[in-house]
């Protein structure tokens, strides 16, 4: 199971990193904080202080097309707040 899926890069999210020292990242639904906890500290060298989790619920989506109008949802997933030590800092823009 891959647990981190990608990073959040949102303004919102990108205050929690200045202000906080805290990462956001989609993570698989079926995660708990543990697991989370620990893919995070073996992929990036970082120390974890909290791990608070959300399930996102998926926006409502509608356009119209040639066919006629077309609506729909857009998935559900799930959402991770990581706290990190003071001091440490995780690069997403690096090349690895």
């Amino acid at each position: 199971m891959d647990i981190i899926k990608k990073p959040i890069l949102t303004e919102k999210a990108s205050m929690l990193t200045e202000k906080l020292n805290r990462y956001a990242f989609k993570v698989d639904h079926r995660a708990n904080k543990i697991q989370i906890k620990a893919a995070v500290e073996a992929m990036f060298g970082v120390t974890v202080l909290a791990v608070n989790t959300a399930v996102v619920a998926g926006k409502a989506k509608s356009r119209y097309t040639k066919a006629g109008f077309v609506s729909g949802r857009a998935p559900k997933y799930k959402k991770a707040v990581i706290t990190i030590k003071d001091g440490e800092t995780i690069d997403f823009y690096s090349t690895i």
